[in-house]
Order: C-alpha cells, then sequence, then structure tokens
C-alpha cells in the first residue's frame, strides 16, 4: 500500500510539473500569435481607410470621424492620428492618455525602427493593451491603434483550463489503475465511510454530516417560510419583524417628519404630507412596524400639537407610531440644513453641474445638529440594543455618534442620494469624518451596486481599514460595517387609491380643472423644484417635441407640478426663475387661443391630486439630471391598474435599473428625449399594457416592505452571529 502511494505521489507531482511547463508554452505561443495577428490587422484598417484619412488629414474633426469609424470593433480601445512632427492631429475618445504620439514615436526612434510599421504590447494596471504604429500610404504620418487585450487573457484560461482537464483525465485514468493494486484496503476504508454516513459511526465525519445537515434544514425552513408568507405586504413585515426581532420597535431619524402640522387662516391646524421620496417609502414601514421616528420639528404648529417630551402620535386617526420632533434655531437650520447637507453634500453627490459650496461654521453647525438628534435618538430607546434606522445624508455622523452611547445598537444607515466616486468625493475638506461616522453603522445601505462600490473606494481612499470586498464589508477596529444595496420602492397597494376616482374620471376632472378638450393629449411631471430633476430640460424636450412632431401642436398639454423646495438657497431661487422663463418661452412659441403647451403648477400637492393627475396623463417623464431612484416613476406605474399609459425615464435615475420597459432617455439629448415622447403618445394600447404589466408586476413585487423586510432580516442575522461570536451576550 504504501508503494502504490508513493508511486502515485510521484505520477502526480511529474503530471504537474509537465503540465505547469506545457502551460508556460502555450501562453507564451498563443500571445505572440495573437499579436502578429493584431499587427496584420492594424495595417489592414489603415490601408482600407487611406483614402479617407488622407482627405480629411487636415481637418481635425473629419479626421476624428474617420478615426471613429476604425474603431468599431469593440477590441480597439483607441486610435490618434500624428504628424511627422510627432504632434497628435486627432484621436478618438477613448484613446488612452499614456500613448501620447511623442511617447509612441520616440520609442520607435529609441529602437531603431525605419519601417512603415511597428507593435509593441504594454501592460497597463487596468490589463495589457497592444500599441501598433502604422504609417498611411500618402506618408502625411502614422496612425496609432491601441488594442485591449484582455480577450487574449480569457482565452489563454479557456486553452490551459482544457489542457488541465487533458492532464486530469490522464491522472485519473492512471491513478485508477494503480489504486486497482490496493483494492482491499481501498474496500476497507470505503466501508468504513459508509459507517459513517449511515451514523453507525462517530467518527470524524459527523461534524461535516452535522454542518451539511443544519445547512439542508435550514434551506428548507427558508423555502417553507417564502411560501407561506406570500407577498411582501405591511401584515407579513410585521410577522418579519416579530419573527425575527421579537416585534422590537423601530426607531428612525430623519429630518423630514412624515407629518406636518401647519396653521391654517382661520386658527386652525391643518396636516400636510410633504413632498419627499424618503417620507413616500418609509411611512408605510412605520404603520407596519411601530415605533418612533425622530425629526426635525419645522411646522409652524408643530409646537402646538406635541406633548411634553416632544412626541405627537400619528398618523391622525391611526396614531399607530410616534413622531418625535427636535427643535433647531434660525442659525443651526441655515447652516446644518441649508448650508452643509444642501450646498455642500447634495451638489457633491450630484453630478448635476452645481459647485458643492463648503463652509466652516456650516460644518460646525452639521456636527452640532448631528449630535443633537443622536442625543435624541438615545432618549427614545427602550433598550441598550435597539434597532436605528439613520436615513440620508444630513445625519452622516449621528451613526458614530449613536454607537459612542449604545455600543450594542443595530444601527442600519441607508443613503437616499447617489455617492459619488472616490476623486469627486475627495473634494469635501471633512471626507475623513463623514466617512467614520456612517462606519459607526452595522449596515450601511445604498440604491445601487455602483453606489456601495463607490462608498467603498472612498473608504479605501481616505481610511485606515480593511475591506473585505468579499463581504463588501469595511472592518475598523474589529467591527465590520456592512455595505448593501437596497433599492426602495413604494407600498404596495398604494394607500392612497384606495378611494381614489377612476381613471376616467381622473382624466375628465384634470382636464376640465386645465381648460383641455376632452380627448387632449397630456403628459405630466412631478418633482421638488431641484437642479438634479431636470425640469428645464424636460420642458425643452416638449419644444422639440412640438418643433420636430407638428401633429401635436394644439393636441399636447405638459403639465408640471413643481412643489417649491428650499427657496433660502440662491441657486433654487434662480432655478425657480429659469424654469418660469422657460415655461413662459414654450407657451409663447406654441400657445394659440386657450391652447398652452405648458402648464405650470408650483405648489406643494398632496398625494390625492399628485395620483390623480398620474392616472389622468397618457405619459409621465422623470428627466432627473441625477438621482438616486426616483420613486415618482414608481407612483405613475401604481396609478395605472388600467395597464395604459407610457413612462419616460431618465437613464440617470437609479430606477432605470428597475424599470427596464420604461423607454429609456438621455435627459441632455432633446432630440431623442422628444423622439421618446412622440413614441409614447403614438404607443398602440397592444404595447403600453405589455411594458406596463411588466413594470406593474416587479413594483408589485419588489415593494418597500420588501425593502425594508431585507434590511430587518439582515440586521437580524447579524446580531444573531455577533451573540454567536460573543460580542454581547443575551438581553
Amino acid at each position: 500500500m504504501r508503494r502504490a502511494a508513493r508511486f502515485l505521489f510521484a505520477l502526480l507531482m511529474g503530471l504537474a510539473v509537465l503540465g505547469t511547463l506545457g502551460n508556460l508554452v502555450l501562453a507564451r505561443t498563443t500571445r505572440a500569435w495573437f499579436e502578429h495577428d493584431l499587427t496584420l490587422r492594424s495595417q489592414l484598417a489603415v490601408a482600407s481607410a487611406n483614402k479617407s484619412l488622407a482627405e480629411s488629414w487636415s481637418d481635425s474633426i473629419k479626421l476624428t470621424e474617420v478615426l471613429d469609424d476604425m474603431t468599431r470593433d469593440e477590441r480597439i480601445m483607441g486610435a490618434a492620428a500624428c504628424s511627422p512632427s510627432q504632434r497628435r492631429l486627432a484621436s478618438t475618445k477613448g484613446f488612452p492618455a499614456e500613448f501620447s504620439c511623442q511617447s509612441v514615436l520616440g520609442q520607435m526612434a529609441a529602437e531603431g525602427s525605419s519601417r512603415s510599421y511597428w507593435s509593441t504590447t504594454v501592460d497597463l494596471p487596468a490589463g495589457p493593451v497592444h500599441v501598433s504604429v502604422t504609417a498611411t500610404s500618402d506618408a502625411l504620418g502614422t496612425v496609432v491603434l491601441v488594442h485591449d487585450l484582455s480577450f487574449l487573457g480569457r482565452r489563454e484560461t479557456t486553452t490551459r483550463n482544457i489542457l488541465l482537464i487533458g492532464f486530469l483525465v490522464i491522472s485519473l485514468g492512471i491513478s485508477a489503475v494503480t489504486l486497482l493494486g490496493a483494492r482491499f484496503a481501498w474496500k476497507g476504508w470505503t466501508l468504513a465511510l459508509r459507517r459513517a454516513l449511515s451514523g453507525e459511526s462517530q467518527g470524524e465525519f459527523q461534524p461535516l454530516l452535522r454542518d451539511v445537515r443544519s445547512l439542508v434544514d435550514r434551506l428548507a425552513r427558508e423555502r417553507e417560510g417564502e411560501a407561506r408568507g406570500g407577498a411582501w405586504s405591511a401584515a407579513r413585515l410585521k410577522a418579519t419583524l416579530s419573527q425575527h426581532l421579537q416585534g422590537e420597535r423601530v426607531v428612525i431619524l430623519a429630518n423630514r417628519e412624515p407629518y406636518v402640522h401647519e396653521k391654517d387662516g382661520a386658527g386652525g391646524v391643518k396636516v400636510l404630507h410633504p413632498a419627499s421620496g424618503l417620507v413616500t417609502a418609509l411611512e408605510p414601514v412605520m404603520r407596519a412596524c411601530s415605533g418612533v421616528w425622530v425629526a426635525h420639528g419645522s411646522g409652524s404648529a408643530d409646537r402646538q400639537v406635541v406633548d411634553a417630551k416632544d412626541r405627537v402620535k400619528v398618523p391622525p386617526g391611526e396614531e399607530s407610531y410616534s413622531v418625535r420632533r427636535v427643535w433647531l434655531s434660525p442659525e443651526e437650520e441655515q447652516g446644518y440644513y441649508y448650508g452643509f447637507s444642501n450646498e455642500g453634500l447634495w451638489p457633491l453627490c450630484h453630478l448635476a453641474h452645481n459647485r458643492p459650496v463648503f463652509r466652516a461654521e456650516d460644518w460646525s453647525h452639521y456636527k452640532a445638529v448631528n449630535q443633537k438628534f443622536a442625543d435624541a435618538v438615545c432618549e427614545e430607546v427602550d433598550s441598550d440594543d435597539p434597532i436605528v434606522l439613520v436615513q440620508d445624508y444630513h445625519f452622516a455622523l449621528a451613526p458614530s455618534m449613536i454607537r459612542q452611547r449604545l455600543p450594542r445598537a443595530t444601527i442600519l444607515s441607508f443613503f437616499h442620494i447617489p455617492w459619488p466616486n472616490s476623486e469627486r468625493f475627495g473634494i469635501c475638506p471633512w471626507r475623513e469624518e463623514l466617512i467614520a461616522g456612517m462606519l459607526g453603522s452595522s449596515i450601511l445601505g445604498f440604491h445601487t451596486q455602483q453606489h456601495c462600490n463607490n462608498f467603498i473606494d472612498s473608504v479605501d481612499a481616505f481610511m485606515e481599514s480593511r475591506i473585505d470586498r468579499e463581504r463588501n464589508a469595511v472592518v475598523q477596529g474589529g467591527r465590520a460595517t456592512l455595505v448593501r444595496a437596497y433599492p426602495i420602492s413604494i407600498e404596495w397597494p398604494v394607500r392612497w387609491l384606495a378611494d381614489a376616482p377612476s381613471i376616467a374620471e381622473c382624466r375628465s376632472s384634470v382636464r376640465k380643472e386645465l381648460g383641455l378638450a376632452p380627448d387632449a393629449l397630456l403628459g405630466v411631471g412631478i418633482d421638488r423644484l431641484d437642479y438634479t430633476k431636470g425640469i428645464e430640460e424636460r420642458l425643452r424636450a416638449v419644444d422639440e417635441l412640438l418643433t420636430r412632431h407638428p401633429e401635436f401642436r394644439g393636441k399636447f398639454t405638459f403639465v408640471q407640478l413643481a412643489a417649491p423646495s428650499r427657496t433660502k438657497i440662491v441657486m433654487y431661487q434662480e432655478l425657480n426663475e429659469r424654469v418660469e422663463k422657460v415655461a413662459a418661452e414654450v407657451n409663447a412659441k406654441w400657445a394659440s387661443g386657450d391652447y398652452r403647451p405648458v402648464v405650470l403648477l408650483r405648489a406643494h400637492h398632496e398625494p390625492p391630486t399628485v395620483f390623480r393627475y398620474c392616472r389622468a396623463a397618457e405619459l409621465c417623464y422623470v428627466s432627473s439630471l441625477h438621482d438616486g431612484m426616483n420613486l415618482v416613476a414608481k407612483e405613475f406605474v401604481a396609478a395605472h391598474e388600467d395597464e395604459l399609459g407610457v413612462l419616460i425615464l431618465s437613464q440617470f435615475t437609479g430606477a432605470a435599473r428597475d424599470l427596464t420597459e420604461a423607454l429609456i432617455v438621455n435627459p441632455y439629448d432633446l432630440h431623442q428625449a422628444s423622439d421618446a415622447l412622440a413614441t409614447a403618445l403614438r404607443m398602440p394600447e397592444a404595447e403600453q399594457r405589455e411594458r406596463m404589466q411588466s413594470m406593474r408586476r416587479l413594483v408589485s413585487e419588489f415593494n418597500v416592505y420588501r425593502w425594508a423586510g431585507r434590511m430587518l432580516v439582515d440586521a437580524a442575522e447579524l446580531r444573531r452571529r455577533e451573540r454567536m461570536t460573543g460580542r454581547f451576550s443575551h438581553s
């Protein structure tokens, strides 16, 4: 038996060495073949385009177009045209900056190359590339082509795998023959293994078997629970909270309160619902879970309705949870909210071409207010290991502040706006403090995986920490913060639609209010007046529609519901003026008699009004220039149970990743946007239904209860693991 084992070991080692040597030879040979082929392809590409190159050599714009045609192949990263004096005349957009005409032609000269073509392979951090230089036939200069060699690595991997499989098959065949000589010993070992697997033995396999059986049981329980739970709803969310977190109440920290109490003109108090995607998403969760919502008390009558501890039960008439209001002085509100949050962080995180403003006094107020809200949260909890949901960019510092007072808390933070790449985020003077504050979270959520990746890259760039990319976690001081993508959504079914008028009634009443004909075509936009929403571009797209598609003049009207927002900030005041100006220009150009193509309704609109306009419209255009998710798109889908209507959606929204059956456009491209409007207005009902059915199915299944349930289940699993590892004991 020992002799057979030694022979088998020597045989396998020899085959491994032989396979390694063969793999090296094969890799080098394969790379040489491909590099030769790429050189020939480069010469052929330049030769085929020689006439066009010669005709456009002195015109950089035309020359760029010719180079773009040459780089249609996805494996060509870019092309550049160089003069004999080593000056770059033109290049494609994707041409790598590392390969300037001077550097490439200089290397040719250094190597003494006088040929009409020359090539080399360069290993960049992003992967290997092949650079080839080919002279034009008219000796006007040279063309540099850069090829992406990443495909070569994949082909080498495939070839290597085939080779290894071949060696493996040979090895197994030889091993089988060798092991036949020790069949009696093998038979005895097999019998012992069978006894262990059957449970007759208490040997070394038992721990493994226990793990496997435990995993099978767990998967079976999860499948059974999923089948029993059905669709995600308020009831299922309550059941999930009771099952995984023993029914503990949830504390939410958010700047915006779900209900605002305002004084009316008659000396009474009216209740308003803020125009906020955050409130739209979270308010149904709180009604399902109960608990406390800690928020800034901003209403003129907010102080009148709270108790001695600044709490008020909501919703009115239902009173399923409490709002704890925190009061801010005008100076605190100006510095924390209008200053650092919305003149600094908001433009920093949105790619909408507004320069962020950072002031030291705003940062001081931001820190102080975050501490004030963190203290309020700690006063509202009823245990030393509560569940706290911290919402949005207003409270980036709060998680670590809460963690300092409640080290055993499970803190879920969710960023409702995009997270920028590390280079852009690096311009913030207090970048390290913001990241450190957020890393106080147990779980940190974003809308998309790209935002998660950007945050982890920012941590990697600016903080001393360990990045666990397999788990998408950041580890500091032995404690991990999980970074997860949780695409947010709306409640389903939407409670505002329960008593809403029929779609036919909404169409009739809205057209009557706007003075439109019963058969008028109607589009709708619903937003806060914010420069990230692309409202100017949206109205200009309506102008472009009427210019390029005259059949819609006098028939199509676009109504924009625009809630005033952050009116104390100069850039928002200027935006309001620009939007009014654009609307006036479009109406002056196309108005006729009672017809106005654009109706701008600048006021706060309660949810019933918003959904009435959604139901009345043939289309909804969401033209955000950059958006975390955008829930208006999903509200429009929910409003159309008749499965008619078309959603036009900016590619720069998180919702564009979910609602792929919408017409996806670049809002900066007015031709494309206007064509999308025309396509929507002409779309047959059968296609509208097919698209709307798919989107409604997705929104109904992936609703806000599922969003909250996923986070809370992840939080429960995290608590369970921490208790198992002894981080803290059972209560």
